[in-house]
C-alpha cells in the first residue's frame, strides 16, 4: 500500500471511531439525565416516591 492509501485508511478509521464515540456520549448523557431529579418525571423521582410508599407500608404493618 502506498502512503496515500494508508493515510486514507487511517482517516476512515478515525472517522468511524469518532462517530461511534459521539453516539456513545449522546446515549450516556441521556441516561444520566434520567437519574437527575426534575420535579417528578425522572426515574430518580419515581424511585424516591416508591421508597416513601414502601416505608409508609412498613410503618402500617408494624403498628398491627
Amino acid at each position: 500500500m502506498t502512503p496515500q492509501e494508508w493515510a486514507g485508511f487511517s482517516a476512515g478509521i478515525c472517522a468511524v471511531l469518532t462517530g461511534v464515540l459521539i453516539g456513545f456520549r449522546f446515549l450516556v448523557k441521556g441516561w444520566l439525565n434520567e437519574l437527575r431529579p426534575n420535579s417528578g418525571t425522572s426515574i430518580k423521582d419515581q424511585i424516591t416516591r416508591l421508597e416513601k410508599r414502601v416505608d409508609d407500608l412498613f410503618v402500617l404493618i408494624s403498628k398491627q
